[in-house]
C-alpha cells in the first residue's frame, strides 16, 4: 500500500494526533547570542546560515553551542570567518525566499541552508515543494553570489520522541521523500553540495522537546558541514 492511500486511511487519525502534538509539546526559544561576527584567522571566508528552528538553534541555550557555533569554531582555525545566521522557528522554505527578498544583497563565499521539516509538516507536496526550494536557490546564486551552497538534509522525523505513532512513521516516511527527491534533482547543479545527516541521532542527544536536536546533535552536525565546506573550498 502507498503513502498516499495509508495517508488517506489514516486520515483522521493523523490529524489528530498532529494537532495533540500543536497543543502539547514543549516550546523551546531560540538560542540567545549573537547571530553576526568574525572568528579566527588565515584565508577570509565569509558564511550565512539560512533556515529554520533548528538554524536558530533551538534545543540549545546560546548560539555558541548551536550549529552556527560549532561550525564556526571550526572553520575559524583555518579562516578568518565572517558569519551571520538568518533563521526563525516555523519557517518554510517560502517564508525563506520572502525573507531573503528582503534581505539587502551582501555576498558570501558558503550559504548552508537547513530547510523542509516545516514544509512537511504543513504538507507542502513534493512537487510544490521543489519549486520553491528551487526558487530560492536561484535567488540565493543571483543575491548572495556564492561559490558553494550546502544543502543538509532532512532530519530522521521518523525517529523524533515527541511524535505518537502513526503519525511518527508518516511524518519519516514523508521527510526522507522530500530529501531523496530534493537530492536527486541537485545531483549536477554546480555550485551545491548535499549532504544527509549520517551521524547517530540518539534520542538522549535530542533537546528536552522531543523534537529538536541537543548542543552534541549541533556539534556533530557541524563537524559535517564544515568537513564538507572544506573539501570543496580546497578543491
Amino acid at each position: 500500500m502507498s503513502i498516499a492511500a495509508i495517508r488517506i486511511l489514516l486520515g483522521p487519525v493523523l490529524l489528530w494526533q498532529g494537532k495533540q502534538v500543536r497543543r502539547t509539546i514543549l516550546r523551546l526559544p531560540e538560542a540567545e547570542g549573537p547571530r553576526t561576527g568574525q572568528s579566527g584567522s588565515g584565508a577570509p571566508l565569509s558564511v550565512l546560515l539560512l533556515g529554520d528552528s533548528s538554524v536558530a538553534g533551538v534545543g540549545a541555550d546560546t548560539q555558541t553551542d548551536a550549529l552556527s557555533g560549532r561550525l564556526i569554531d571550526r572553520l575559524s582555525t583555518t579562516h578568518h570567518v565572517t558569519w551571520r545566521v538568518i533563521a526563525k522557528t516555523g519557517w518554510t522554505t517560502r517564508d525563506a525566499n520572502n525573507a531573503l527578498a528582503d534581505m539587502t544583497t551582501e555576498a558570501f563565499d558558503v550559504v548552508v541552508l537547513s530547510l523542509g521539516v516545516n514544509d512537511v509538516t504543513t504538507e507542502t507536496g513534493l512537487k510544490p515543494w521543489l519549486t520553491l526550494y528551487h526558487d530560492l536557490l536561484n535567488a540565493l546564486q543571483q543575491t548572495c553570489q556564492p561559490k558553494l551552497i550546502v544543502v543538509s538534509g532532512l532530519p530522521p522525523m521518523g525517529r523524533f520522541p515527541a511524535l505518537s505513532q502513526p503519525l511518527r512513521w508518516y511524518l519519516g516516511k514523508q521527510a526522507k521523500a522530500h530529501e531523496t527527491a530534493l537530492f536527486a534533482t541537485l545531483s549536477n547543479k554546480p555550485g551545491t553540495a548535499t549532504l544527509p545527516l549520517t551521524f547517530d541521532l540518539e534520542v538522549s542527544a535530542m533537546a528536552r522537546d522531543g523534537f529538536h536536536p541537543g548542543p552534541a546533535v549541533y556539534d556533530a552536525w557541524a563537524a559535517d558541514i564544515a568537513a564538507c565546506i572544506q573539501s570543496h573550498i580546497s578543491a
